[in-house]
């Protein structure tokens, strides 16, 4: 797999992961969860849409939010496609 599709899904991933982290959450709606954690919109909507790259900032406080570390949010992604290098 070429490097921007493992990075297209890589993405992927993390926008259904965030998406399912925010309804575990019990919010039904990204809007209102955007605005009880103080998230630009627009911002939050693209992230759940895999439309936008996301800043480390933005990453770390999701994480917290979530209180999650990286390596606990990373394992959570599937491993269904794993990049070999040669």
């Amino acid at each position: 797999m070429k490097e921007e599709q493992l990075l297209k899904h890589l993405v992927d991933q993390m926008a259904v992961k965030f998406t399912e982290l925010r309804k575990k959450k019990g919010y039904t709606s990204y809007e209102s969860f955007a605005f009880d954690h103080e998230l630009p919109r627009m911002q939050y909507w693209r992230i759940e849409n895999g439309k936008t790259n996301i800043t480390l900032k933005t990453l770390c406080k999701l994480l917290v939010v979530h209180n999650l570390t990286p390596e606990e949010f990373f394992s959570m992604l599937s491993k269904k496609e794993t990049k070999s290098r040669k």
